[in-house]
């Protein structure tokens, strides 16, 4: 972990040298989906992007289904958000990845965190990042759930209320879902 690589928080990101602003930051989110399988390699696809620095925000849910030994970027969650604050002007995490970040995919979302995001809850890193989110700045999300829970009527006004807040949704693809179903 390194939680110590963020920008100073006096200085703006990108701002700090020429090299910096040569950089495109992109913190990727990552939620309790299956979908979460595909870290790894939505990771190594980023990297493969010259000019690209990439961050990993992870629920503790989304841990169950990646090896961590297998994502070659930093990874936060929420045990680093309590490391780094001990005091009053220490560094708020939540903030200097909001801070430090031009752009946020959240892949997959999940329902449950989709939920949270729609309806203001903010009770582990990830959510308090998207909440305290510069909504000049992009953030994509990428819904994953069994079709199930997809098709539930709360879940199509929980992603209109996330397109209210400016953000873009990365549709749905159909297809053989890891629980057998063919589906979204």
């Amino acid at each position: 972990m390194e939680p110590n690589s963020l920008p100073d928080p006096g200085i703006p990101a990108g701002n700090s040298s020429s090299v910096a602003q040569e950089k495109f930051r992109v913190l990727v989110g990552v939620t309790g989906s299956v979908a979460a399988l595909k870290l790894p390699l939505l990771v190594a696809e980023l990297l493969k992007i010259p000019g690209l620095e990439v961050k990993v925000v992870t629920t503790e849910r989304a841990k169950h289904f990646y090896n961590a030994q297998e994502i070659p970027v930093t990874l936060y969650g929420d045990e680093e958000e309590w490391q780094l604050w001990k005091g009053r002007s220490d560094p708020v995490l939540h903030i200097e990845l909001r801070r430090w970040a031009d752009l946020m995919v959240v892949a997959p979302l999940d329902a449950n965190t989709l939920a949270k995001v729609a309806n203001g809850i903010c009770d582990n890193l990830l959510t308090c990042v998207i909440r305290a989110w510069d909504l000049s700045k992009p953030l994509l999300f990428c819904p994953a759930m069994n079709t199930a829970m997809w098709e539930h009527p709360i879940t199509a006004r929980q992603v209109e209320q996330l397109k209210g807040f400016g953000y873009m949704e990365i549709p749905c693809v159909v297809k053989k879902l890891v629980c057998g179903d063919e589906g979204q």
